[in-house]
């Protein structure tokens, strides 16, 4: 069983930069990780996604070129970096780990789950 512990949300004005941590309790080095977001009453959606290498990475195209996922496998531990931040990036960010070390942009397709972090972005 691997626990996600996800950190370093916040409340940021627009423009602004924050970076969320995702530990993982037990090595994850052969884990797909990925970033998911929930805005109030909406559907939780894909962020961005890191293979286990983190060679390859996927974004959603309403973060790409703002955000960047990476990866410290030496620490159990995936980042978001995320820049010129908006308002509509308001959302609890959860991390999540893939028993499969590909990227995956779909939930389903994750098996282990933190419990979220907020990110407040005013405009």
């Amino acid at each position: 069983q691997v626990q996600l512990v996800e950190s370093g949300g916040g409340l940021v004005q627009a423009g602004g930069s924050l970076r969320l941590s995702c530990a993982a309790s037990d090595t994850f080095s052969s884990y797909a990780m990925g970033w998911f977001r929930q805005a109030p009453g909406k559907e939780r959606e894909f962020v961005a996604a890191i293979s286990w290498t983190g060679g390859s990475t996927s974004y959603a195209d309403s973060v790409k070129g703002r955000f960047t996922i990476s990866r410290d496998n030496a620490k159990n531990t995936v980042y978001l970096q995320m820049n010129s931040l908006k308002p509509e990036d308001t959302a609890v960010y959860y991390c999540a780990a893939r028993r499969i070390g590909l990227v995956a942009r779909e939930a389903y397709d994750y098996y282990y789950w933190g419990q979220g972090t907020q990110v407040t972005v005013s405009s």
